[in-house]
């Protein structure tokens, strides 16, 4: 599986998004519940948002990001699109130690 972090860059303010908001919310939360968006949520100061999705191709990702309610209603100005190789860090170090993780919770791939 393959880590991508995506900022979506916003054409328009946080009001001017409200109409699509619910269903923007109500997709990230099934995704979510799939584990396939790990994290998510706006960059403070910023007129954007920092999403990390969990796929099995940058292909599936972008099938995902087509069917995004703020793309598909025409709010997203910008997309940046990364692949990332998460190994260090103490959210890391958590889910790889035994006694803090659930069966449900791999191993995260590439920690040392």
């Amino acid at each position: 599986m393959a880590k991508f972090v995506v900022e979506f860059e916003y054409n328009v303010d946080r009001a001017g998004r409200q109409g699509l908001h619910p269903a923007h919310a109500e997709n990230l939360y099934r995704l979510a519940e799939t584990g396939v968006l790990l994290l998510g949520g706006p960059l403070v100061g910023k007129n954007s948002g920092l999403l990390v999705y969990e796929v099995d191709s940058r292909e599936e990702l972008q099938r995902i990001l087509d069917e995004e309610p703020y793309v598909k209603g025409g709010v997203v100005a910008g997309t940046r699109i990364h692949e990332w190789a998460p190994g260090k860090g103490s959210w890391i170090a958590a889910l790889n130690t035994s006694g803090n993780r659930s069966a449900e919770v791999p191993a995260v791939e590439g920690a040392h």
